[in-house]
């Protein structure tokens, strides 16, 4: 491998932030340990993906892209790609998925004005490379992938050199996994420079590309993916980084998309930092290593801040479903008189507070079932919730354990 990150860092001067190690006080206390957040957040395109995107494009030679250079992604590539393709004054065509939430994709287009130009194609990112790569080639252009690719992971791979400069012992290293330009990166440098930190990359539960890979002992395409947590929502790891992880010995750790909705909720509650729902990966794990990192120095790296304000219902509802204190109910009250006063008065509990109701049959009100969405204070609260719905002979179906029902219904 032809990787120097110090070469990287000097490239880098003047383009990328040398973003902040922070002492987090909230995290520190909670975990009885020091938590350092690395906010890469707070870069100029609020994600580290300027790094590896700059540092690629600026050492291609001029054949290279005398035609134009193309990238794939979800959003935050994008905006390192598009960054660097005007200060570097290249033509540049950006394939984005067309589910990418519009706030990153008008990020880009104000990252590259003139010099770029955007294509929303397919529904996953593996959807729109395809499209990208064919692209590139019928045009005689250089592909600058996100993840898979020396200089790329050289680029990332320089978030580890200030953390390092900020802290040079680091007992744990939380990092976020998707195609794993970050993970390997940074890894690698660790492994390097201070081989006693213990490494975790941290992916989503619903698109767990590095953990099958470990299993198999190569990287595997998913068949199928939780697009939610959009910036690691990845089929397939890249083969050199899965190459680079897997010498490097770290560990891989899946969360839920709800715990990272949770995570996001109280970054923002408590500390006003505003993150994506890949930006949580890191810190969404500490609860599951909460007696390991007693007493120690912990760094997670804070990948990126692009989070549309659209997508905050939906991550609150997440977040309340994870934590147990929101649950739907399809329930067919007795058609009397009285019925849905009865539910009221005597099935729901003094801090039960009904969220949702709609009838599922809006034409037949008095024969059809309702959708009764009901809000706890506590998450204890819901077993007596459910003995009163049984003792008052309520004929009702939880829809959260029902994956089909919930989703063709909520």
């Amino acid at each position: 491998m032809n990787i120097n990150f110090e070469q990287a860092a000097e490239r880098l001067k003047g383009i990328s932030n040398r973003t902040p190690l922070q002492l987090n006080t909230n995290l520190s206390k909670k975990y009885n340990a020091n938590i350092y957040l690395k906010r890469e957040d707070l870069q100029t395109v609020r994600s580290y993906k300027i790094r590896g995107a700059y540092n690629m494009i600026s050492t291609l030679p001029k054949e290279k892209t005398a035609n134009g250079v193309v990238c794939a992604s979800a959003g935050n590539h994008a905006q390192g790609f598009a960054f660097s393709c005007k200060m570097l004054h290249i033509k540049g065509v950006v394939f984005m998925p067309s589910i990418t939430p519009k706030q990153k994709i008008n990020q880009t287009k104000m990252f590259g004005g003139d010099s770029i130009e955007i294509k929303l194609v397919g529904d996953t990112f593996d959807d729109c490379a395809i499209a990208a790569k064919e692209y590139t080639a019928q045009y005689n252009m250089t592909f600058i992938p996100p993840f898979d690719d020396e200089k790329i992971i050289e680029g990332q791979g320089t978030i580890a050199i200030e953390i390092l400069e900020d802290l040079p012992q680091v007992d744990y290293l939380f990092i976020p996994v998707g195609g794993g330009g970050l993970s390997s990166g940074v890894s690698l440098y660790f492994t390097q420079h201070s081989p006693k930190t213990k490494l975790i990359g941290v992916e989503p539960s619903g698109a767990p590309s590095l953990t099958e890979a470990l299993k198999a002992g190569h990287p595997v395409t998913l068949n199928e993916i939780n697009r939610f947590v959009d910036g690691a929502a990845v089929k397939r790891i890249g083969d050199l980084n899965f190459k680079i992880i897997l010498q490097c010995r770290g560990k891989c750790h899946l969360v839920d998309e709800g715990k990272v909705c949770s995570t996001i909720l109280q970054l923002y509650n408590n500390d006003a930092i505003v993150v994506e729902p890949a930006g949580a990966l890191s810190i969404a794990a500490l609860d599951d290593f909460k007696d390991e990192i007693k007493g120690k120095n912990v760094v997670c790296i804070l990948s990126g801040s692009n989070n549309d304000i659209d997508r905050m219902p939906e991550i609150k509802e997440l977040s309340l479903q994870y934590e147990g204190l929101k649950h739907y109910f399809l329930i067919r009250f007795a058609q009397r008189p009285g019925a849905l006063r009865e539910f009221l008065n005597m099935v729901l509990g003094p801090n039960d507070d009904i969220s949702r109701f709609e009838y599922v049959h809006k034409t037949n009100k008095e024969n059809g079932p309702a959708l009764v969405g009901i809000e706890l204070l506590s998450k204890e609260d819901y077993t007596p919730l459910t003995e009163r719905m049984k003792k008052y002979n309520i004929d009702f179906t939880e829809l959260n354990k029902d994956d089909i029902l919930f989703s063709y219904l909520v």
